[in-house]
């Protein structure tokens, strides 16, 4: 849409599109710190409840201390990385640990984690 504008607005508003999240965090300041290390996501930690955007820009968030940590209950979401193995690396060395090791799906490299808060999140790559 050429001259719409819509290049110009910000990349969460997306209709239908997961744009927001609350990620419990026992300590919200280190939650932001081993996202940022694990993902790249660029963190704002200057305040009680740092705020993240994802490495898309689609999706931003805050970590929250007042909100009960997920663990295995409800909705998993699965961020994709380049390569699962090197990703859990960096999960193990920054204090949270393998759930489910890698394993094909199809054509996909899946596997969770848990992360210091406790939160269970998945991962996936694409395998070639």
């Amino acid at each position: 849409m050429v001259g719409s504008g819509a290049e110009d607005a910000p990349r969460v508003f997306r209709r239908g599109g997961i744009s927001y999240l609350r990620v419990p965090a026992k300590d919200p300041r280190d939650s932001a710190s081993f996202y940022e290390a694990v993902f790249g996501w660029s963190v704002d930690a200057d305040r009680d409840d740092p705020s993240f955007e994802d490495g898309t820009g689609h999706v931003i968030g805050h970590f929250m201390a007042d909100q009960p940590v997920a663990g295995e209950a409800g909705v998993l979401p699965y961020v994709f990385v380049e390569r699962v193995d090197e990703t859990l690396e960096k999960v193990v060395a920054r204090g949270g640990e393998v759930v489910t090791p890698p394993y094909p799906e199809g054509d996909l490299g899946v596997a969770t984690f848990r992360d210091p808060a406790g939160n269970v999140i998945g991962v996936w790559q694409q395998l070639t």
